[in-house]
């Protein structure tokens, strides 16, 4: 056995056990994230027809380590129910509107699911813990290699991320039982719709950055019509174009 391989089994059940107390040092903050998820549920419920969200993903929010997708320095503040910015002129949304996007795909154990903007990778770990396969798409390539490294380290195999074009998808594992945007695209892209199984849903932002972005459900039939649903009101991060 090599001298590397020794150390690093003598040191695994010390990170293990860090990595623990770690997880344990915010469990009040994580605690109050999920509070404040159900009561803004209870408040917004006229707007989305939720009066709370399901038992999956609140056990999902609780679980994925917020605190590990934050920027160094910005952890005492990755449990507060607000969005934080990650570089690159993006951000991670507020744990709200995660969850609540998270619950308006109303995902399956076996279902295959499409994000767009990738972002810090966090979205992708909450959808990780509720679907079979995972693949999302960032156009910053730089945000794309750390989301699939942080991801890989913290265990989620079933998450793919992609550095490209979000606005048309994901052609080669398409067709997918969800798909979500989570960004502000200008209108909602036809190739995202194409690539949605009938029976699937599409949530996505709509509308311009500052003057207004509506949260919207796309649900597709069995005979490829789509039905839509503004659900919220909402303001993201613009989704942006490869310009090449």
């Amino acid at each position: 056995m090599s001298i590397i391989r020794k150390i690093f089994l003598l040191l695994f059940p010390v990170m293990i056990a860090a990595d623990a107390e770690g997880q344990d040092s915010y469990a009040g903050q994580r605690k109050a994230m999920l509070d404040d998820i159900v009561t803004l549920t209870r408040e917004t419920r006229f707007e989305t027809g939720r009066a709370t969200l399901s038992e999956r993903v609140m056990a999902a929010m609780a679980k994925v380590p917020r605190h590990r997708f934050v920027l160094p320095g910005e952890e005492r503040y990755a449990y507060a129910n607000r969005p934080l910015p990650i570089g690159h002129g993006q951000t991670i949304s507020q744990p709200f509107i995660v969850a609540l996007m998270t619950d308006l795909l109303d995902l399956k154990p076996g279902d295959k699911v499409l994000e767009v903007g990738t972002g810090c990778g966090y979205q992708a770990a909450v959808l990780g813990e509720l679907a079979r396969e995972v693949y999302t798409i960032e156009i910053v390539d730089p945000l794309a290699k750390e989301a699939a490294v942080r991801l890989a380290a913290l265990g989620y195999r079933k998450v793919t991320v992609r550095s490209g074009d979000g606005y048309v998808g994901w052609p080669e594992q398409a067709p997918f039982d969800a798909i979500m945007v989570t960004a502000g695209a200008p209108e909602v892209p036809p190739a995202l719709v194409q690539q949605l199984k009938p029976g699937g849903r599409l949530v996505i932002p709509v509308g311009p950055q500052w003057s207004g972005q509506s949260l919207l459900v796309i649900e597709k039939d069995a005979g490829g019509k789509t039905t839509t649903r503004n659900v919220l009101a909402v303001r993201f991060v613009p989704l942006t174009r490869d310009k090449q």
